[in-house]
């Protein structure tokens, strides 16, 4: 039997300051490092459901919260942007293309460009890069996944290959958290257990 638990990487911008300020003010995680940023100033970068998800949640925590999208929509429920639009504390910037992260020791600012292709600067004192999760699936073929590359996955961790399971990030569960990923490892352990004992 075999369980793969081989997680996901973020997303990532690719622009001058994003590797040098990581856990220095820029993060991919607002449920791990939100709180951080009490009553600070913070940008959220993105266009879909998570990049909503965490201006929302962040609104109780920052003083301003800033969401970036360089589209002039959302992909995500509209549910979620009539709540953005009456949060006082969110400022919403559509056809923002995020040029650079900028600061001296920790992030102080961003710097993006609007639909004019003007550069604008902010200051903020954290930015929350939320482009989607890339899960480490390319290893292996033949199993099936989801459009993302998730390895899909039944309630019992079971995969499309008899003795396979998966666990975490990986795969294809609707919330990416440690202790959710914690809980599918087992999961997928006892079903494993299960597995040999009835095949061997």
């Amino acid at each position: 039997a075999v369980i793969i638990a081989t997680g996901g990487r973020p997303k990532e911008l690719n622009i001058s300051g994003e590797k040098e300020f990581r856990n220095k003010g820029v993060s991919y995680c607002t449920v791990c490092d939100g709180p951080v940023f009490k009553g600070k100033k913070v940008a959220v970068i993105g266009g879909g459901l998570s990049a909503m998800e965490s201006a929302i949640m962040l609104s109780n925590i920052a003083k301003e919260v800033y969401l970036i999208n360089k589209n002039p929509i959302f992909k995500g429920d509209k549910i979620l942007l009539d709540k953005i639009k009456s949060l006082p504390n969110v400022k919403v910037i559509y056809n923002g293309l995020t040029q650079k992260i900028f600061g001296d020791k920790i992030v102080e600012g961003l710097e993006y460009k609007d639909e004019k292709g003007d550069a604008q600067k902010i200051g903020v004192d954290g930015v929350f890069i939320r482009i989607g999760l890339t899960p480490n699936s390319n290893f292996i073929d033949g199993i099936e996944k989801n459009e993302f590359g998730n390895i899909k996955i039944n309630n019992k961790s079971e995969t499309s290959i008899p003795g396979i399971f998966a666990a975490g990030d990986v795969a294809d569960a609707p919330y990416k958290q440690i202790v959710i990923a914690m809980g599918q490892g087992v999961s997928a352990l006892l079903s494993a257990v299960d597995y040999l004992n009835k095949t061997i």
